[in-house]
């Protein structure tokens, strides 16, 4: 499974911050087991997942001066923990 976060930020419509996270390789039975699992918004299209995932203001990762400087760091961590989460749904039964 590769995990990256294809785009993050404030919006306006929803007053909330998000990050938006793209799995791909992933089988049909993994995306199915995913999207059925998964409480945050979630679409698949051409065999990618594609997940956002909303945040209040003092949990949102990429708030803070030090995201802003080495916002590279802070995407790398968020993939990271988002593929763990991912597998970790994939395990459960």
């Amino acid at each position: 499974m590769n995990v990256k976060v294809t785009d993050y930020g404030y919006s306006d419509d929803l007053e909330s911050y998000y990050v938006i996270y793209k799995a791909s390789g992933l089988t049909t039975q993994e995306l199915d087991k995913l999207k059925e699992k998964l409480e945050d918004p979630a679409t698949i299209r051409c065999e990618e997942l594609y997940l956002t995932v909303y945040y209040e203001e003092e949990f949102y990762p990429f708030h803070t001066e030090d995201s802003k400087r080495h916002p590279e760091d802070f995407i790398a961590r968020e993939e990271i923990e988002m593929t763990a989460y991912l597998l970790d749904l994939i395990e459960e039964d």
